[in-house]
Formats: structure tokens, C-alpha cells, sequence
């Protein structure tokens, strides 16, 4: 007889007999004449084949046998290639959407009976009653609880103050707990009705679409009431960002729209249970969809506009057709076309909205982000980053349906959009991480400003700080890139094991031909490694002397006192002369005449190191103050003394001047003269006398000494 019929063959044979069973039948109830009630039984068919009949006239078994008896699509000789195969893919999967929409649409009365039926039979136990009052608690719940909830506990009061800053701390903080915590308290109470009552199969699919729907809205009306309440803060100037009609009318078009898509989503989840058919429930979806398209058409034409300007019809127009031509993207079938052009008008508008909302936190006087860096940017960023990845996640969801309708395998456009959707993600991660990491650096920076020192060792400590910490941050930005990259295009399916090594041979190759760079760059690690300088020390090495301002990889910047800034880079500075660790001593040589009293020179001098620590201007900066150390030769006219005095490194200059002043002062005082020299000529003749001290004075004044 040949081989034995597979599966395929026995349901074909199966539906055929049955076919033949039901034109059978039909045939018999045409042509059978009205006779008596026996004769009539007798021509009736039996029970079991009235059932099969019954069964037959079901729209969901219809459906299924249509496809069954379906003759396979013969392959063509020549398939088409390249971009027209894909062209003809396209128009084929919107052929065959539009085709089962409209025969689920001239199908769609008998499947409203044929679901009205299935509900009769399971309200038919229970009684409409009991489902009904059970359906109306389900609604009413998460209102009266709430409302309960906002009698016990009432909305706190916001103090005004003249200058605003309370007002606004307390303003933002009162909407965040008055706005959240009632949509918590609605949700708990909008749940306990569906764990509480015994639905049936289908009843409980309806209570449970039912019950997101209404979480869903009440949500969207507590994140919009904040929203609006956010973007309308006042900032320090007492501007606000947006208007607070403007915001209230988007406002409410958004709630309406996403409370209507809500319910309409819940209604089409309702009909799987009822047993529509996948066309249907599509049919129903598109009709719904012209409500969404009226609320943004409205939207649109009715939108607010500044003062002094006028509404644009091109915008309006353009808006409109825009709108429509996403619906009828949808209803061909073109998901993922449907949801990068919603993309490309929500997403831009979402970030917006979430970036004026953390602004209006941060830059409001006394805001509620006042200080918290970390919480800024965990906001800011993190809020993008959410919003961004959720969208890539879901267009990736949408694509791989697509694939999954369209193709059968794992394609390399496949393999590309997931990887190009997992490098989004990987991304966004990236710039957290380093935006928080630039946040807490910088806020150490700030923290560790060397002038809020109070002692030396907290001084250093916040050099070293200043010094390390942007290299850290350098490094640590070039590090997360690094990464940040091979993992994006590990995603996207490039090998990176023959990347990592062909960058190291490169780099070799680099470090080779850039000997100077990187002896600039692991000197300076050294340098840093030693502690030899921190930003604002004062050092010399060789030529360059000057303040630190700052370092790079491979140079570090240094300000002369009289103001150039000279790049050094770290090869080219050799051993440093740092003049500003621990202390530093300060020598002053004197002159004093051969008769002067040193015993009394030693007194006034130990009387002027008194009088500078009791000045609190420079006793801070006093290690060991002014003292004579005795006599340090003779010279040819003057005694030469030496005065010395321990001091914090840069401060010797300012007490050395006053040191001087009060020298000369106190010298004058006490009859102490110093030492200059003197010519002393004698002579019998007057003009002889003259004539050499002229001579005398002229050499002086050629070779620079001062005369007498």
C-alpha cells in the first residue's frame, strides 16, 4: 500500500470526511419532503454527527481548517535576491496582515455571538448579579481606601517664607509623598478585591486586565500631577521653566491618552479568553487605535502657544499626517516601523520632561538636590538611562517578533539589532558609572580645596588630593571607554581576543617609536609615586622654577611668580628642589659700626622676635622666631652680623619685610648705626682736598658702590 500516512495525511483525511459528512447532511435536510414526525426523526442525523457539525460552525475551527486545507506555497524557480527579496518580503507580511484583518472583520458578528455564548455560560452559575457587584467592587475599592486614606491622613501644609527657600524644599519633598503614597494605597486596595472573590476562569482574566488597567491609570495621574508640580518650581530667580497652564494642558491630554490605551488594551487581552481569533482581536485593536489617533490630533490643533505667537498650520498639518501614517504602519502590520517613528516624537519629549524635572530640583533655592551630588546625577542620568533602555528593549522585543513572522533562523540583521540594542544599554551604563565617578571626585575636589585647611598635615592631605585625584579621574574616564567599546562591539559579534592582541603589538610598536612620551609618562608616575610636588608647592628644577598649577599624563604646568606658565614635561625636569615641605630658614646679614654694643644689638633683636609672635598675623607661621647668631666676620668697614629665623615654607618673604622695617626702626631708636662706607682724606689744601674726593666719588660712582 505504500508508506503509512503521516499526521498531515490522517487530519487531512479527517477533515474530508467530515466535509463529506456535513454536505451529506445538508443535502438530506434540502431534498428529505415534510412528512411525519417519525419520518422526520429518522432523517435526522445522530447526536455525534450534530455535535461534529456544531463544532464546524465554530469561527475559531473555521479558521483552523482554512489553514489547513490551505495548498503549500510551491517555491518559486528563481527567487529574487538582495533588496528586492527583502522588498517583496515587506509588501508580502503586510498582504497577508491586511488579508486576515478583513476576513476577521466580515467574520466578526459570528464571533461576538459566538463569545456571548461563552459568557452565558460562565456568568450562568454564579448569576449577573453576583458578577456584576463583584466587578463594581473591583472599581470602587482602590477610590474608597484612598479616600479614606487622604481623610486620615491630610495633605501637609507648605509655610511660605519671604525669600522662598523653605517653601520650595518642603514643596518638593510634600508633592513626592502626597502624590505616590495615595497611588500605592489605591493599587494594595484595587488588588485585595481580585484575591479576595472566587472569579471564574474567564471572569478572572477580565478582573485581572481590569485591575492593571486602573493601577496603571491611577499611576499616570500621580507621576503627571508631579511632573507638573516639578517643572513648574520656581528657580532662585523666581522664574518658572514651564508655564503651569502649558503643563497642565499636556497634562491632562497625556493622561487621557494613556488611560484610554490602557482600558483598550485590557479589552483586547479580554477577548483571547472569549475566544476571538488573532485577526479579530487585531480588527478591534485598529478601531480602538482611531480614538488614540483623535486625542493627539486634538492635542495637536488645540495646544497652547507663548505670547505674541501664533499657531503654525504646517506643524499642525504635518503633525496630523504624521500621526496618520503611524496608524496605518500599524494596521499593515509594520510594527517595527510603528515604533521607531513613535520613538522619534515621544522619546525626545520623555528625556525633555525628565531633564527639566531634575533641574528644577537642583537649581532651586534650598532645592530637595541642594548638596547631593550623587543624588543629582543618579537622577539625571539614571532617569535617561532607564528611558532609553526600556525603549531599546522593547524595539528589540518588537524585531525579534518581527524575525520571528517574517524568517525563520537567526539572520545577521538579527544578530546586528541585538547587539546594536545590548551596545545601547552598555553605553548608557558606561556614562552612568562615569558620571557618578566624575561627581564623587569632584566632590572631593571641592571638598579638599587647600584653602579651608586648618593645619599643616590636613593642608598636605588635600594637596595630595589635589594633586592625584584628576590623574585618577583621567585614567579612570579612558578606562571605562576602553572597556565600554570592546564590549559594544563584542555585542556585535566582533572578535575582540585579536583586537586586545593586535592593540598590544601595537602599543609596543608606539611605545618604541614614543620613547620620550612614555619616559614623560612613567617619570611623572614616579614623581607622583615619591611625592616630590602637589599642586600650589613652589619648586625649581633646572631653568623652570614656578607654583603648580597642574598635571597631565605626561607634563605638568608651572606658574612663575612674575606670571608665565611654563609646560615642563616630567623627562625634562630631573632632580626638584621643593620649597614649600615642612619649613624653611630665612638668614639676614647686617652691618654694624666697630663701636656699636653687640650685648644691646642682641637685646633689641630678641625684643623684635618677641614682638613678631605676638602678632597674630605672622605667629601662626613662626616656627622659631628672629634671633641673632652672633657675629659672622669682620669686614673692611662694618661689623657683619646674622640674624635667622624658622618659618612655614612661603611665608618667610612677608615676615622678613616686616622684620626689616621693625630692624631699622628699633636700630634708630636705640642708637644703633649701621655700617656704610666712608672715604676720609686729609689735606693741607682745600682744593687738593676737593679735587680727590671728586676723583673719589667719580670711581665710585663708575663701579656701582654708594659713597660716602
Amino acid at each position: 500500500m505504500g508508506p503509512a500516512i503521516g499526521a498531515r495525511g490522517m487530519m487531512q483525511l479527517l477533515m474530508s470526511m467530515m466535509f463529506l459528512f456535513a454536505f451529506a447532511g445538508a443535502s438530506a435536510a434540502q431534498t428529505a419532503p415534510a412528512s411525519t414526525p417519525a419520518a422526520t426523526t429518522a432523517a435526522q442525523p445522530p447526536a455525534e454527527v450534530r455535535q461534529i457539525l456544531e463544532l464546524m460552525q465554530k469561527p475559531q475551527v473555521k479558521e483552523w481548517m482554512a489553514t489547513q486545507t490551505k495548498p503549500a506555497p510551491t517555491a518559486p524557480t528563481q527567487p529574487p535576491t538582495g533588496e528586492m527579496s527583502a522588498l517583496s518580503d515587506l509588501l508580502g507580511h503586510a498582504r497577508r496582515h491586511v488579508e486576515m484583518v478583513s476576513d476577521a472583520a466580515m467574520e466578526f458578528p459570528g464571533e461576538v455571538e459566538s463569545a456571548s455564548e461563552v459568557v452565558e455560560q460562565e456568568v450562568a452559575p454564579s448569576g449577573w448579579l453576583l458578577i456584576t457587584a463583584e466587578v463594581v467592587a473591583l472599581f470602587l475599592a482602590g477610590l474608597a481606601v484612598e479616600l479614606v486614606f487622604r481623610l486620615i491622613v491630610p495633605k501637609p501644609r507648605i509655610r511660605q517664607t519671604d525669600d522662598g527657600a523653605v517653601t520650595v524644599a518642603h514643596h518638593a519633598t510634600a508633592n513626592l509623598l502626597y502624590r505616590i503614597v495615595p497611588a500605592i494605597v489605591f493599587a494594595i486596595a484595587t488588588l485585595v478585591p481580585l484575591l479576595a472573590f472566587s472569579w471564574p476562569p474567564i471572569t478572572r482574566s477580565m478582573a485581572i486586565a481590569i485591575a492593571i488597567a486602573l493601577i496603571v491609570a491611577r499611576f499616570t495621574v500621580a507621576l503627571g500631577r508631579l511632573l507638573v508640580a516639578l517643572v513648574t518650581l520656581p528657580r532662585a530667580d523666581g522664574e518658572r521653566q514651564i508655564s503651569r497652564a502649558r503643563a497642565l494642558f499636556w497634562f491632562r491630554r497625556c493622561v487621557v491618552f494613556v488611560i484610554y490605551f490602557a482600558f483598550g488594551w485590557a479589552v483586547i487581552q479580554l477577548m483571547a479568553p472569549l475566544g476571538f481569533s488573532e485577526g479579530a482581536r487585531y480588527f478591534v485593536g485598529y478601531i480602538l487605535g482611531l480614538g488614540l489617533f483623535a486625542i493627539a490630533v486634538e492635542a495637536v490643533w488645540s495646544r497652547p502657544v507663548e505670547e505674541g505667537q501664533h499657531r503654525s498650520l504646517s506643524l499642525s498639518w504635518g503633525l496630523t499626517l504624521y500621526f496618520g501614517l503611524l496608524w496605518l504602519l500599524w494596521v499593515s502590520g509594520f510594527n517595527v516601523l510603528l515604533w521607531i517613528g513613535i520613538y522619534v516624537v515621544l522619546l525626545p519629549r520623555a528625556l525633555s520632561v525628565a531633564t527639566l524635572a531634575v533641574r528644577s530640583l537642583h537649581q532651586a533655592e534650598a532645592g530637595f538636590l541642594a548638596g547631593r551630588r550623587i543624588a543629582t546625577v543618579l537622577l539625571d542620568r539614571g532617569v535617561r538611562a532607564l528611558i532609553i533602555a526600556v525603549a531599546a528593549f522593547w524595539l528589540g522585543r518588537m524585531i525579534g517578533l518581527a524575525a520571528d513572522r517574517m524568517a525563520a533562523g537567526e539572520t545577521m540583521i538579527d544578530r546586528i539589532a541585538r547587539g546594536a540594542i545590548g551596545g545601547i544599554v552598555i553605553l548608557l551604563a558606561a556614562d552612568l558609572l562615569w558620571h557618578l565617578a566624575r561627581a564623587y571626585i569632584n566632590g572631593k575636589l571641592d571638598d579638599s580645596r587647600i584653602d579651608g585647611a586648618l593645619t599643616d598635615e590636613d593642608k598636605a592631605s588635600r594637596a595630595r588630593l589635589q594633586t592625584l585625584l584628576p590623574i585618577f579621574r583621567n585614567i579612570l574616564a579612558v578606562v571605562i571607554a576602553v572597556i565600554a567599546v570592546l564590549m559594544v562591539l563584542s555585542g556585535l559579534g566582533v572578535e575582540i581576543g585579536p583586537l586586545i592582541a593586535g592593540a598590544g603589538v601595537v602599543g609596543v610598536a608606539v611605545g618604541f617609536g614614543a620613547q620620550t612620551i612614555v619616559k614623560d609618562v612613567i617619570s611623572g608616575m614616579f614623581y607622583l609615586w615619591d611625592d616630590a610636588f602637589r599642586v600650589g608647592e613652589y619648586i625649581e628644577s633646572g631653568s623652570h622654577k614656578g607654583v603648580v598649577e597642574a598635571f597631565s599624563l605626561r607634563s605638568v604646568r608651572l606658574r612663575h611668580h612674575r606670571g608665565p606658565l611654563t609646560t615642563v614635561p616630567f623627562g625634562e625636569l630631573g632632580a626638584v628642589k621643593n620649597l614649600n615641605r615642612d619649613w624653611t630658614i630665612d638668614k639676614i646679614t647686617l652691618n654694624v659700626t666697630y663701636d656699636t654694643d653687640l650685648v644691646k644689638v642682641k637685646k633689641v633683636i630678641k625684643q623684635i622676635g618677641q614682638q613678631l609672635l605676638d602678632n597674630p598675623d605672622y605667629s601662626p607661621h613662626i616656627i622659631e622666631t628672629l634671633k641673632m647668631k652672633g657675629v659672622e666676620q669682620f669686614g673692611d668697614f662694618a661689623i657683619v652680623i646674622r640674624l635667622a629665623m624658622m618659618t612655614k615654607p612661603g611665608e618667610q618673604f612677608v615676615i622678613r619685610r616686616n622684620a626689616l622695617a621693625m630692624i631699622r626702626n628699633a636700630f634708630k631708636e636705640n642708637g644703633i648705626e649701621f655700617a656704610v662706607p666712608t672715604v676720609q682724606v686729609s689735606s693741607e689744601s682745600h682744593e687738593a682736598d676737593h679735587a680727590a674726593a671728586a676723583r673719589h666719588l667719580s670711581q665710585l660712582s663708575g663701579s656701582g658702590e654708594p659713597a660716602a
